[in-house]
């Protein structure tokens, strides 16, 4: 379960990973297809899933949806600083409040804008055995769950931000090197 309030922790993720999987770059249509229903929990599925795991937190993010990495299905892995959890066939039941946070996405590298979202999602899914299963999220953690599962549905969060000239293009800090030894 995602816990209440658990923020992102860029500390915690290394900087010298090798992307296991190549995440594609909007506006690649293939991210407006609508993500099919996954039936069978098989070996390549579990796979999959730590590829993705593994690939978001070398990219580094905390979210990461299978059509972002060229796979037309509805499973998403998420990492709001608590652990990394796969969801598959992902619902959201109930969702209430709203809130807004400045979001970007791996598919769109230093893009960045402010998005309204629900301040809080009940969310249905899977397992990577297939076990149904129920999570609430709130805050930071609930709106990685929305945007994630949007890229499902073939939603980019820029479809959702209000007033596009809050969208930006930040360039991607250049380390120093003693900065990561």
């Amino acid at each position: 379960m995602i816990s209440p309030g658990a923020l992102f922790c860029p500390a915690q993720i290394g900087y010298n990973f090798r992307v296991k999987l190549k995440i594609i770059k909007f506006p690649n249509p293939f991210l407006r297809k609508k993500a099919k229903a996954v039936k069978t929990f098989t070996p390549a599925i579990a796979r999959l899933i730590d590829d993705m795991i593994e690939t978001m937190h070398a990219a580094p993010g905390v979210g990461l949806a299978a059509p972002q990495v060229h796979k037309s299905i509805r499973l998403i892995v998420v990492d709001p600083g608590s652990g990394p959890l796969a969801l598959v066939n992902p619902k959201v039941l109930e969702q209430s409040g709203c809130q807004v946070f400045t979001e970007g996405c791996l598919c769109l590298p230093g893009v960045e804008a402010p998005v309204e979202r629900a301040a809080h999602v009940r969310v249905k899914a899977q397992d990577r055995d297939g076990a149904e299963f129920e999570l609430s999220a709130d805050g930071f953690p609930a709106t990685i769950l929305q945007h994630e599962i949007d890229h499902l549905d073939g939603v980019v969060f820029i479809d959702r931000v209000k007033n596009p000239g809050d969208i930006k293009y930040v360039p991607p800090a250049k380390e120093k090197k003693e900065e990561l030894l």
